[in-house]
């Protein structure tokens, strides 16, 4: 024999759930980038939100700069995220690439005077094609460097100097005395999880 349906009113799924509205951090203007929804606000945070940088600012010549933010904090219905990194569209890539030229690309992990461990991936673009010997002194160049500077930014100054491109322009600044150097570009950021600290009692 079937059972009878139960009959009674029922809150729909989406209709018990709530609306957020995600800002970015203080430094990006507290900016409003999207909502999201949620049943309540301990399931908000830990979640991942991008945007460009162009929408962030209000300046379109940046919209080939996607920022990726995680939700770290919740008050009644708006959600505050910090940086968790950055990476430039393919498209805006492939128009950076010049034929008989060379694009050196650099991987390094910085820590910050904070102690946050930002991974970053940084391309340089030469006007003529370069060798092995010298692509190695472009890479040298610019990981010594930007280990000396790390040391006394803080996470929201890095992401300042990645933002305004003066990070960037400071790198160009080293390398161009090394080779002749179109540009630099930081291409992609990740702040790296740090664990949270085992006790030993």
């Amino acid at each position: 024999m079937a059972k009878k349906k139960q009959v009674g009113r029922r809150v729909e799924g989406w209709k018990a759930k709530s609306w957020f509205k995600v800002y970015t951090p203080d430094n990006l203007g507290k900016a409003y980038i999207g909502d999201t929804i949620a049943n309540d606000m301990e399931t908000v945070r830990g979640r991942i939100m991008q945007s460009t940088l162009g929408e962030i600012t209000n300046d379109y010549a940046k919209q080939h700069i996607k920022m990726s933010f995680k939700i770290a904090e919740v008050t009644g219905d708006a959600a505050y995220t910090e940086f968790v990194g950055h990476e430039v569209t393919r498209d805006y890539l492939r128009s950076l690439v010049k034929r008989r030229s060379s694009r050196v690309d650099c991987h390094t992990l910085v820590v910050t005077k904070d102690n946050k461990k930002v991974r970053l991936t940084i391309s340089c673009y030469t006007f003529a094609r370069a060798n092995i010997a010298q692509e190695h002194a472009l890479r040298n160049a610019i990981m010594a460097s930007l280990a000396t500077q790390a040391q006394a930014w803080d996470l929201t100054t890095l992401v300042n100097g990645i933002v305004s491109g003066e990070i960037s322009r400071d790198l160009f600044k080293v390398v161009k005395t090394l080779y002749p150097t179109r540009r630099v570009e930081i291409i992609k950021s990740k702040v790296e999880q740090v664990a949270a600290p085992v006790s030993t009692k």
